[in-house]
């Protein structure tokens, strides 16, 4: 809607690990939402449920979310189901629900349940329903074969009792809004935003402060890989082979390697919480029973029943953020009668996700390419997204366009401040994706 009043514009920045709401001003600014209460993380709210069966609360079963849902799960880890990085499924023809304490819940229901527990802590500031919401989208979905009108078919359910008026704006070109905001004079600027989910770069011209249109988008391109597939990795190679990757099994005369699937389900961390159900154990249990080593078996059991996915996932976390500072670190797991000890070297890392690098460079050429311009022809590389960190992805771009040219800050909060800054324009929809 042209001309539509900025008052009550938010930019939306849901992002795989964590989401963070900003609100226009109306004077071409914006200001984070700080969440409110003890177990408050300042500005940045993971997104994460957790769930528990309640008889007073709606169809028996209450849930929390972000921090307050993390609280909640290590109170009471084997009475709750914590479910993470949900938006990983968006896009995923294959999901269609997941059953928590028996019930059926589909992404739109997360999402909905999500936002409404971002309201409850956003200490009053986001009671009143907005009247404009920018919401940043991935440039390319994460999964296996995704789909992008199921994913934006998705969304719309998600939020459509969260604003009266939604846009949906690429998460780098957000990005690229509040890095312009800092800028005195015109340039030519690649965005690179590493989320946990994706990997999504736009090149966009900016102009002069004061110019009627200051960001002119030129070329997106993205990839589905980012943080959480890096996470992945390191399950695989440190994690895995302690539950019976490698292993075999008997079946009808034959020893037969056991399905990799398994495998596949347990490193992911939108699909681990769903293990733990009775059909799922019942068939581990059976493997256990015709594995020709039943140990390791065992212990994936005990780890899905003991609800460890949470431990987990922060020891993997731990893990990237030392390797980030440091050439050698140690992996540490312990929970769910496995206990697991690695010294692990940067090079090491860098290794596994050796392959994964190259098809973020790919993406990256091809937004070059798209633009039709040389690495030289950039001014500015503003890098954003917690993976951003990683000194395997920073030298990837000091080698291409050189450390002169290279900006970061803000690795959790640019996107949504620069999708707020996009809802106080007179038409958003110019930008929208």
């Amino acid at each position: 809607m042209n001309g539509r009043s900025a008052e009550g514009a938010i930019g939306l920045d849901f992002g795989t690990t964590n989401t963070v709401v900003a609100l226009a001003d109306g004077a071409g600014g914006s200001e984070l939402v700080e969440f409110a209460g003890a177990e408050a993380t300042g500005a940045v709210f993971r997104s994460a449920l957790s769930f528990w069966e309640e008889e007073r609360a709606w169809n028996g079963i209450a849930c929390e979310g972000g921090p307050w849902a993390i609280a909640e799960y290590l109170q009471s880890p084997l009475d709750s189901r914590f479910v993470q990085s949900f938006k990983s499924v968006a896009a995923s023809p294959t999901f269609e629900r997941a059953l928590i304490f028996g019930k059926p819940f589909r992404f739109e229901d997360f999402g909905r349940l999500f936002l409404q527990r971002v309201v409850a802590h956003a200490g009053g500031r986001l009671d009143a329903r907005p009247g404009r919401v920018i919401v940043g989208r991935p440039v390319e979905y994460a999964g296996a074969r995704p789909d992008p009108a199921l994913a934006r078919e998705r969304y719309d359910l998600m939020l459509k009792e969260f604003g009266a008026e939604l846009h949906y704006v690429y998460e780098p070109l957000g990005a690229a809004f509040s890095y312009a905001s800092r800028l005195t004079e015109p340039a030519t600027v690649l965005v690179a935003d590493f989320g946990g989910g994706t990997t999504d770069f736009s090149i966009v011209r900016v102009a002069e402060p004061g110019a009627e249109r200051r960001c002119v988008p030129l070329a997106s391109s993205g990839v589905g890989i980012a943080g959480d597939r890096f996470d992945r990795h390191i399950v695989d190679r440190l994690v895995l082979p302690m539950l019976g990757k490698g292993g075999q099994y008997r079946s009808m005369g034959k020893t037969l390697d056991i399905p990799g699937g398994w495998f596949a389900e347990f490193s992911d961390w939108s699909r681990l919480a769903q293990m733990r159900n009775p059909r799922t154990l019942n068939e581990l249990g059976k493997l256990q029973r015709s594995a020709l080593d039943p140990e390791p078996i065992g212990r994936m059991i005990a780890l899905i029943e003991h609800e460890q996915g949470f431990p987990l996932y922060h020891a993997v976390g731990r893990l990237k953020r030392a390797l980030s500072a440091e050439d050698q670190a140690e992996f540490h797991f312990e929970g769910g009668d496995i206990e697991i000890t690695a010294e692990v070297r940067r090079s090491d890392f860098e290794g596994w996700i050796a392959d994964d690098l190259r098809r973020i460079e790919a993406a990256l050429e091809s937004a070059l390419a798209v633009a039709r311009m040389e690495p030289q022809a950039i001014d500015r590389v503003f890098l954003t997204g917690g993976s951003s960190l990683i000194p395997a992805i920073r030298a990837l771009f000091d080698r291409r366009f050189g450390d002169e040219r290279i900006a970061t800050g803000g690795e959790l909060t640019s996107i949504a401040h620069g999708l707020a800054l996009i809802g106080g324009e007179p038409d958003p929809a110019i930008w929208a994706a």
